[in-house]
C-alpha cells in the first residue's frame, strides 16, 4: 500500500441494513487492528431507498455484537452518482446489485466494481441476504465478510 494515498471503500447491498452494513464494521474493524485507519476509509449504502435513516436490522446489529462489532451509530443511506467517483472500491454483496451498480456507474468507474466476495478464496460469490432468514443467515453473513474483509484487506496491501 503506497505511504500517503488514502483508500476508499463502499460496500453495497439493497436497503444497507443487513449486509452492507455489517461488511463496513467488520472491515473498519480489521482496518483498525491492522493500524491502517488512517489510510482506509470505509462506508456502506444501498441501492434503494426503503430504510434511510434507520439503524441496522436489530437481528444484525445483536449477531454483530456477539463477535465484537458495533453497527449502532450506523445508519442507512442510498447510494448516490457521486459515490462512484469517491470511492476507490465499490462492493456488491451479490450479482443483482452488481448489475444494478454497472447499469448506474459512469463508464469510467466501472473498474471499481467488484463483488465483496471477489475477495475471499472460498466457493461461494454471493452474501447471501439474511433479511427474511433465521439467526444462522445472520452468522453466515459475518462468517463471509469475515473472511472477505481479511481477504480485502491483503488485496490492499498487495495492490494499492
Amino acid at each position: 500500500m503506497s505511504e500517503h494515498r488514502r483508500i476508499s471503500v463502499l460496500f453495497v447491498c439493497t436497503g444497507n441494513i443487513c449486509r452492507s452494513p455489517t461488511a463496513e464494521a467488520v472491515f473498519k474493524h480489521c482496518v483498525r487492528e491492522a493500524g491502517l485507519a488512517g489510510r482506509i476509509a470505509s462506508d456502506s449504502a444501498g441501492t434503494h431507498d426503503y430504510h434511510v435513516g434507520q439503524p441496522p436490522d436489530p437481528r444484525t446489529q445483536a449477531a454483530a455484537k456477539q463477535r465484537g462489532y458495533d453497527l449502532g451509530e450506523l445508519r442507512a443511506r442510498r447510494l448516490r452518482r457521486e459515490d462512484f467517483e469517491r470511492f476507490d472500491y465499490v462492493l456488491a454483496m451479490d450479482e443483482a446489485n452488481l448489475r444494478l451498480l454497472e447499469r448506474l456507474c459512469p463508464r469510467e468507474h466501472a473498474h471499481k466494481l467488484k463483488l465483496l466476495l471477489d475477495f475471499d478464496a472460498g466457493s461461494q460469490r454471493e452474501v447471501p441476504d439474511p433479511y427474511y432468514g433465521g439467526p444462522e443467515d445472520f452468522e453466515r453473513v459475518l462468517d463471509l465478510v469475515e473472511a472477505a474483509a481479511q481477504g480485502l484487506l491483503r488485496h490492499l496491501d498487495r495492490n494499492d
